[in-house]
This record gives C-alpha cells, structure tokens and sequence, in this order.
C-alpha cells in the first residue's frame, strides 16, 4: 500500500488514479526454482472516501515500470516498461518492453518489445500472455492489500475491519526466468510516468508500503517525483515524522528513518521471502511490521489478515469482485 490509503486530504498523483502507485510484490514461483513473480499494483477501485475511481484499467498516455537495480547503487540496470493502447471498445491491450543499461535509468518509451499486444483483463477469467520466457498479465483484480484505514484516520483506533475486502485494484504480473535478474540480490521499485504534458514527467513511485503517505509530509511531492539514489535528502523528513508518531529519540528516528531509504525491495529468489528484507509475499502483513517501526512498538496490529481469495497459480491474484460491466455502469 504506497497508495491504496492515500490518506486524508491527499489526492492521486496528477489528479488520475490510475496513476496511483499501490504495491510492489516480488517471490519466487511456486513450484518453479527458476522463475520470480513481480506484481506492480496501481489504480485502486476506490477512495477511501468511497469515490469510485475511472473503469478504464490503465491511462493510455503513461509509462508504468519496474526498475531493477542489479548493483546495489539504488540506480535501474534493467527496466521493464508497460505501456497500454487507447480503448474506444472499452477493451486495452498492452505492450512490454525490457530495457538495460543506462537507458534503464532514464524517461523514455523504448527498449526491446517481449510482448505485444496482450489484452488487458476486465473480467474474472485471467488473460495471460507468454513470449521469450516471460509470462504477462494486467488488468482488473481483487485487491490483495489488507488494512484499516479508517482506523489509521482515527489516531490509529483499530477495529478490524478491512477496507480492501471487497475493493478491486489494477495488476501488472510478471513471471521472469531468474537468470535476467542476475546471480545475487536485486534492488526493485516501481513508478508510474504521465505523458499527457509531450515529455514524461513521474507521478508515483515506491516500493516498501506506506511509507510515502504517513512519513514525508510537505515533502510528500518531491519524494514521489524523487528517486531511490537521492533519497538521502529525506532521511530528516523521515525522522521527524517519526519522532512525532513514534516518540523516538532524534538520535534513534535518524537511525531507523535510514533503515527505511532509499525506497527499494529488496529480492534475492535463491532466498526464502522474508519482508522487509526478502521480497514480500501476498499474505505478508506489511501494515503491522510498518506500524510498528511507526509507533516505536506502540501499536503492532491493525487486527486484519490476509484475503482468502489468492490464487495458487499465475496471477495469483484473486478475480475482481465487479464485472466490467457493472464498473461501466457505476
């Protein structure tokens, strides 16, 4: 949850929510040694306000893309690029693209086309594209993420109740062979690029969840719109929430703010998961290790588990709860 929760009186990046940056997701498949899954989700179904959000899935004029840093410099090395076409049948496809190199870490819409043309899921029946050892899929789905935001609103007052059973999100699936994410530890995030100005100008980005919503403050644009290799500069911002959320010393909030930047997961799939410092599961209660660290062990639980609806093959996501149709309607 970059995102899903974007907070009181915090609005989606450049006014579209499906610009909106929710969770990164990166585990070994299932079954299959060889082979990882990374989940970028984005455009959530619904504010928290009880907005319903757009029924096109993807914006046609934006880049949506996960970096991988192979080094250990908080800078991409490789880049996969999701791009999706115009949809006047109220149907999208999408194309992806695998960039390396220097070209990894820029703004641009190229790179070297894996899949083309795979349409974009609106139903519950998963459409999946595989070409070159990858396997694709993006679209609607039941949104994994689980929390209590409202209770998070209400000076973190916790009741149980999950906002996200029954709310549905936007997921781009990749299963890629190991072997392209190199032979030790990677560093991942993602973020979502806005073309609608002619350049590309970022709107979202993130890796570990929450941390830009309850953390940066006045800072919170030029944090989005940053990347992992300069996110020294918020280290202070970082503290300071966490002085005050917290109760933590200066000394202390500094040391675990740095523990927190740069924004990036970190995945090594010869590893068991083990979040913060592994990958992250679906079923990973991310807000309760978050809580934690923000409360300095004041608050541990939201009391919410994760969905029943997970799928044991690819995407692994569960089927949306609304019908395309019915979101049209909506």
């Amino acid at each position: 949850m970059s995102h899903n929760f974007p907070g009181p009186n915090f609005g989606f990046p450049h006014g579209d929510a499906r610009l909106d940056f929710t969770d990164l997701f990166a585990f070994p498949k299932p079954g299959g040694a060889s082979k990882s899954i990374l989940i970028m989700d984005v455009h959530p179904s619904c504010g928290v306000d009880s907005k319903l959000t757009t029924a096109e899935p993807f914006a046609t004029e934006a880049l949506y893309e996960l970096k991988i840093d192979t080094n250990g410099d908080a800078v991409a090395d490789i880049a996969y690029r999701a791009r999706f076409s115009p949809s006047p049948s109220g149907k999208q496809t999408a194309t992806l693209r695998r960039v390396e190199g220097t070209e990894a870490a820029g703004t641009a819409d190229g790179g070297q086309v894996i899949i083309e043309g795979a349409p974009v899921s609106l139903d519950r029946e998963p459409q999946i594209a595989e070409a070159d050892g990858h396997r694709l899929f993006a679209g609607w789905r039941s949104d994994p993420f689980f929390f209590d935001p409202v209770g998070a609103i209400n000076n973190l007052q916790f009741t149980g109740a999950d906002f996200f059973a029954d709310k549905d999100v936007c997921s781009i699936v990749l299963e890629v062979p190991n072997s392209v994410l190199g032979n030790k530890e990677v560093g991942l995030w993602a973020r979502t690029l806005d073309g609608t100005s002619g350049g590309w100008d970022q709107a979202d980005r993130g890796a570990r969840p929450s941390q830009s919503v309850f953390l940066p403050g006045d800072e919170r644009d030029a944090y989005l719109a940053g990347a992992p290799a300069d996110d020294d500069r918020f280290i202070a911002v970082f503290a300071h929430s966490l002085e005050h959320a917290g109760g933590y010393s200066p000394e202390e909030a500094r040391r675990v703010a740095s523990t927190m930047l740069p924004d990036i997961l970190r995945f090594d799939p010869k590893r068991p998961v083990s979040y913060p410092n592994n990958g992250r599961l679906l079923t990973d209660d991310v807000s309760d290790y978050f809580l934690s660290v923000l409360t300095n062990g004041k608050v541990t639980t939201d009391k919410v588990g994760p969905h029943s609806d997970l799928l044991t093959e690819f995407p692994f996501l569960g089927p949306p709860h609304k019908t395309a149709a019915a979101r049209r309607a909506a």
